[in-house]
């Protein structure tokens, strides 16, 4: 059983590593990490049937990176946490229709504008007393949180609602949980065409000011000026106006390029097509990341865990108050903060994981301040008696734990553990904050283009029940086995 455990842990490694192949050592381009949602159609999204990532944005920086000589590694997580990805070093430039603003012309490195677009209000179709910026002050609006538009809503007096794009934000306006989004038009009349739905509509324009997007880079960045050039260079040639006619019918490239034209594009698609096309994407998700990640995650875990427990029912003040602190920060956060604090926080002090790496740290430390305590009280529930016995037959501390206290207390501490393990495989869905595309991710990914929630949702909770299930069904034969050993 231990080796069939072994092999499949080196299996699901193997099969994480797989893809690092030998194709970059044969390119010398500087590699240019680019951060960017993927689920904001038409600028970023994942196309139907082959999930590759397209898109206006994705197609300008490409054109960039050719100019440039550049090698693109696209990274995609939240827009809300794009800005953390590039202040700690995980990408090198957002290509994610990043509006300007003073706030981030002080703070990051902004090349020539590529997209010129206009805000506007959308409300639930019928909506009455909403049709400008001042009519917001006092009312809702679902934006996401560090997004341009979220800013001029809060300008207008409205009171903002964090969601993850402009289809949460969609979706929410249609249930009467928000008044409104404040959006950029490109945006919403691409969700318009796509979905066909006439449940929310444009009721004006937020604003006078023409909005202009750029790629951002860190301060200081020689490559800001390299990406200046070659948006010159594809400006002056023809090709920045003929990738936004391909999307737009017009060249959203200059100021008054025409009218916005996304019809024709992406076609709608059935549920049950839009399920399909996402099934094979969300279980590799699953294969590559969320279980491998729960797996090694609580072989590390559990490891802490026992240390921790020991620790504190030891005889030191000292290891005891060190264990009882680390237990009581763990159990005493959100996992989504310690994440954030491995992830971004840490390269500010100079501990810089990579985001598998930074996944499992976090998820590890998790586990072992809850499962420390299950650890500690099954090692109790052994009666005392036991150590004495062993010490009459001369058994050292370690030699008595290994061989007559581990046992018996391993059979008291599974159902509690393995309630430990199910959970942690269900946090994983957490993971897409540090750049992993795990089964929730790939979701959200097809949801944003498809315009699609209630049956991919249902689909991803179907992959999760069935991991937990079976996750189950070992706990139940693993306490079978070790209840073998008990005197009945």
């Amino acid at each position: 059983m231990r080796h069939a455990i072994k092999l499949m842990v080196l299996g699901l490694l193997a099969l994480v590593m797989l893809p690092v192949g030998s194709a970059q050592a044969a390119d010398d381009r500087p590699l240019v990490r680019v951060g960017t949602e993927g689920t904001y159609p038409p600028f970023t999204f994942h196309e139907s049937g082959d999930n590759e990532l397209t898109g206006y944005d994705i197609d300008v920086i490409t054109a960039v990176a050719k100019k440039a000589g550049w090698r693109l590694q696209f990274v995609e997580t939240q827009f809300d946490a794009i800005f953390a990805a590039l202040e700690s070093d995980r990408i090198d430039v957002i290509a994610n229709q990043v509006s300007i603003n003073p706030e981030r012309e002080a703070k990051y490195g902004l090349s020539e504008p590529y997209t010129y677009s206009r805000g506007v209000i959308v409300v639930k179709t019928g909506t009455q007393g909403i049709t400008t910026l001042a009519d917001l002050k006092g009312r809702t609006t679902a934006q996401s949180i560090t997004s341009n538009w979220a800013g001029v809503a809060k300008d207008a007096g409205a009171k903002v609602e964090g969601v993850e794009g402009f289809a949460q934000a969609a979706a929410l306006v249609v249930q009467g949980r928000v008044d409104a989004i404040v959006n950029d038009n490109i945006a919403v009349l691409d969700y318009l065409n796509t979905t066909g739905s006439d449940e929310i509509e444009i009721v004006g324009d937020a604003g006078d000011e023409v909005s202009r997007q750029v790629l951002a880079f860190r301060q200081g960045d020689p490559r800001l000026a390299e990406a200046d050039r070659a948006l010159e260079e594809l400006r002056a040639d023809g090709t920045l106006a003929k990738i936004s006619d391909t999307y737009f019918k017009a060249d959203v490239s200059v100021e008054n390029g025409g009218d916005v034209d996304v019809s024709g594009g992406r076609q709608t698609r059935s549920d049950a097509e839009v399920v399909r096309d996402a099934a094979w994407p969300m279980l590799k998700g699953l294969i590559k990341v969320s279980i491998p990640i729960t797996i090694i995650s609580f072989v590390i875990g559990l490891a802490i865990a026992v240390v921790v427990a020991l620790a504190r029912i030891s005889g030191s003040r000292v290891l005891s108050g060190l264990a009882r602190g680390y237990v009581s920060i763990i159990r005493g956060t959100p996992l989504l903060v310690q994440l954030f604090i491995v992830f971004f926080g840490l390269p500010e002090i100079g501990i810089d994981f990579p985001s598998y790496v930074a996944g499992v740290v976090a998820l590890s430390l998790n586990v072992g301040g809850y499962a420390a305590e299950v650890v500690r009280s099954a090692i109790l529930s052994v009666p005392k008696g036991q150590f004495e016995a062993a010490a009459t037959i001369g058994m050292g501390y370690w030699q008595t734990l290994r061989r007559i206290v581990f046992p018996q207390a391993a059979r008291t501490a599974v159902p509690p553990l393995s309630n430990t393990a199910i959970s942690l495989f269900k946090d994983t869905s957490l993971l897409s904050v540090v750049l992993l595309t795990d089964v929730l991710r790939e979701a959200q990914n097809a949801a944003a283009a498809a315009q699609v929630f209630l049956p991919l949702y249902a689909f991803a909770a179907l992959y999760y029940w069935i991991v937990c299930v079976v996750m189950s069904f070992v706990q139940g034969r693993l306490e079978t086995r070790l209840n073998r050993f008990v005197a009945s």
